[in-house]
């Protein structure tokens, strides 16, 4: 007896050089994606980059001015909000102070014209999903922030949505409910299989949430990958900096390519380092991007001056002024027992360090 294959996977969302343009201003530009289905996305950039208003062209709040969006297949063009296989959750919640927490989870599915008995078998599953079968009858404001992020969350998939867009969902959160919520949404999502796209603006919300993370500015996608590969091979200054802290040092790009070693000469000499994207011709400006946990203190290296060592608990940060004036920060393991004014080294794997274009975005 043969084993049936399984149903394909849904929630495959496309988006085919996708513009919003809002009389003068270009909101989104020319935007070309492809997620896959039962994963989590998130689009993370600054306020007014584009990464709202692409989520609202998904919900069908708003049509694009270029461009197609698929669900899985369907162009979902003239398509209404409330016919599109698509839930959105959004950062205030929107929850009616009226209706106590089984009734606002049941909004949607009265408005399908479901009988009494789905609509309460349904409210029941989404409850015990996020853990609030106790509060079904208290109102929102006799719950806590993350009690109503929950009410929220539980009325979005109550509809089972292929897809479900979730803008700042924890931006309301104190950082230790939102922490705490982080890991919670996670798990929720790997049970449900369901295509969750997020919005943030917050970088380590969007490492512990997301598969992949699309960074955005301007208007267009930057660059598109898992959060260890933003991290770790950064196609631009700005993505660099925006996850995290970053040493760059500025130079010209030595002879090589895409995915070579190549050197850069630069006013601490020449230094060699890995061109992931294609930084440059020989000769043209470019930049080394090095991570401070990447930097070690040592006997070898480049030679500075360590100006003071910062306890941060699982790690120390050091700053170390330069000959040429520059301060590059390390950090490392406590008890390295450096001082300062104390001369050092500091040393890296040229694979650990990325050369970039010398372009600020």
């Amino acid at each position: 007896m043969t084993t049936p294959a399984p149903p394909p996977a849904t929630g495959r969302l496309r988006f085919e050089a996708i513009s919003k343009r809002f009389d003068t201003h270009l909101a989104v530009d020319g935007v070309d994606l492809d997620l896959a289905p039962g994963a989590v996305f998130c689009l993370l950039g600054p306020s007014g980059c584009g990464k709202s208003t692409l989520l609202r062209l998904t919900a069908g709040f708003e049509e694009p001015s270029a461009g197609r969006i698929l669900l899985d297949g369907q162009d979902l063009a003239g398509v209404p909000p409330h016919r599109r296989p698509v839930n959105m959750m959004f950062q205030s919640y929107a929850l009616f102070p009226h209706r106590d927490v089984a009734r606002n989870v049941a909004y949607g599915l009265e408005r399908e014209a479901l009988s009494r008995s789905e609509i309460a078998a349904r409210v029941a599953e989404m409850l015990r999903l996020v853990q609030l079968e106790a509060l079904s009858t208290r109102r929102p404001d006799q719950l806590s922030g993350g009690q109503r992020q929950r009410v929220a969350l539980a009325r979005a998939l109550a509809k089972r949505p292929r897809v479900l867009l979730l803008d700042e969902p924890l931006g309301a959160l104190d950082r230790a409910l939102r922490e705490e919520t982080q890991a919670e949404l996670r798990a929720l999502q790997r049970r449900l299989g369901t295509t969750f796209v997020v919005v943030t603006h917050d970088p380590a919300e969007a490492m512990v949430l997301a598969d992949r993370i699309g960074v955005m500015a301007a208007g267009r996608l930057v660059q598109v990958g898992p959060a260890a590969e933003l991290y770790e091979r950064p196609a631009t200054r700005y993505v660099a900096g925006l996850l995290g802290d970053v040493n760059l040092i500025e130079g010209r790009l030595g002879e090589g390519g895409a995915g070579t070693l190549r050197s850069l000469d630069t006013p601490l000499g020449p230094l060699r380092a890995f061109d992931h994207h294609g930084a440059g011709a020989a000769g043209a400006p470019g930049l080394l991007a090095l991570r401070p946990e990447r930097l070690t203190l040592g006997s070898e290296g480049l030679p500075g001056t360590l100006l003071d060592a910062t306890y941060l608990g699982e790690k120390i940060l050091y700053r170390v002024g330069m000959a040429d004036g520059r301060v590059l920060r390390a950090s490392g393991a406590p008890g390295a027992g450096f001082s300062a004014g104390a001369p050092v080294h500091l040393a890296f794997a040229p694979e650990a360090a990325s050369l970039l274009p010398a372009e600020p975005a």
